[in-house]
């Protein structure tokens, strides 16, 4: 990236902000409850490349009840839809400091407390006729200070690329669990031996049909439902669907009418929730942050033997390393070993590809909000017990 400074670059730096039209310090706008402000709208080719937004606000869960989308060349669907906290990586509405090369966040002290910090995205984002981002509040409260920069190119030709960023924020709430740990056999050695090799009942980060290149995501989970020897959330494998090819070591035969999606042997078949996410272990970090990957936030550690209780985020973004598709894509996760926990997931998948249909719509901002942690406890002490 340094290297590449020296030589010229095409294109006319530009920028959409927030600034006080007056030329006073009012630099914010406000958005009631239900509205929609556009941080960007702009015609002809260009390219986004950085987007600044910090927000103050009396609503503890604005990082889940405020929507971001993204939308490229008049499409008539956004390429990016996704709560404001989850696509910066904050899961669960919870303000945190991220460091990572596409995705940073400033947060701490004072501010930080009060659920406040600045948001910053670094991925690159072309576009040939059009641009426009959006922020929709969905909460019950205004956002009563919205502060923010888009920092873009204008191109008098577009770059040459087909390639849009997407973004799509899903969740389960909670994932539907394949094994009965209330089963009194159900320990960690009996669910460690259930099979799984075809993906059926994984958590679903990203299903999508074109061609581009994943780049990893935002994945948050409530660890609920402990197996009762053991309250690690982890070892679910991702498996990841790429264009109906088996991976190493698949199976040599296809289902009789494959389908590029259909959940049959992964083209890319992993080891463990945070084997994927580049640790090992469980997460002996607990909150780290590296170019590439990390954990942004971390359950109770301390609540020995419940150290896997609670509240965790992490992200793993692949640009060293792209999942390139041609036809389909569909990154999965298994929620625990063989799928045997009923936990609350939620993630935002990133990728590029040429422009899509619709994705799907989120859910109400009131179905999207975390549980208490109160509620999320004693839900894991519950299970436990029952288990």
């Amino acid at each position: 990236m340094l290297r590449e400074l020296v030589f010229p670059r095409e294109g006319r730096r530009a920028r959409a902000s927030s600034w006080d039209r007056r030329g006073a310090n009012d630099d914010h706008v406000v958005v009631g409850p239900g509205e929609a402000h556009a941080l960007l709208d702009v015609a002809g080719a260009g390219v986004v490349t950085h987007v600044w937004i910090t927000v103050n606000t009396e609503n503890p869960n604005y990082l889940r009840d405020v929507v971001l989308e993204m939308t490229w060349d008049g499409h008539a669907h956004p390429a990016v839809v996704a709560p404001l906290g989850d696509f910066f990586c904050l899961g669960h509405a919870r303000m945190a400091s991220v460091t990572s090369l596409p995705i940073t966040v400033v947060a701490g002290g004072t501010s930080g407390a009060k659920g406040m910090g600045a948001l910053n995205c670094w991925f690159a984002m072309p576009y040939a006729r059009g641009a426009r981002i959006v922020v929709r509040n969905e909460g019950e409260l205004p956002l009563t200070h919205l502060f923010y920069y888009v920092d873009f190119e204008e191109h008098d030709t577009p770059l040459a690329t087909p390639l849009r960023f997407h973004a799509h924020y899903r969740q389960e709430r909670p994932t539907a669990a394949d094994v009965d740990l209330a089963d009194p056999h159900a320990d960690w050695a009996r669910v460690t031996a259930v099979a799984n090799l075809d993906g059926r009942g994984n958590y679903v980060l990203v299903d999508t049909a074109g061609a581009g290149h994943y780049l990893g995501c935002t994945l948050s989970v409530d660890h609920l439902d402990p197996i009762r020897s053991g309250g690690w959330f982890g070892e679910g494998d991702d498996m990841i669907f790429v264009d109906g090819r088996p991976g190493h070591g698949a199976p040599p035969t296809p289902p009789t009418t494959p389908d590029a999606n259909d959940a049959w042997p992964p083209t890319l078949h992993g080891t463990g929730t945070e084997d994927y996410f580049c640790a090992a272990w469980g997460y002996p970090a607990g909150v780290q942050h590296t170019p590439f990957h990390g954990v942004t936030l971390m359950g109770e550690p301390e609540r020995t033997p419940l150290e896997y209780a609670g509240k965790w985020t992490m992200y793993r973004f692949h640009l060293a390393d792209p999942v390139r598709f041609e036809r389909a894509l569909r990154a999965t996760i298994e929620h625990g070993h063989a799928n045997c926990h009923a936990d609350d997931y939620a993630s935002v998948a990133y990728w590029y590809q040429t422009p899509r249909a619709a994705l799907p719509p989120l859910p109400p901002a009131s179905a999207r909000r975390p549980r208490s942690d109160r509620e999320s406890f004693r839900a894991y002490l519950r299970h436990r017990q029952n288990h």
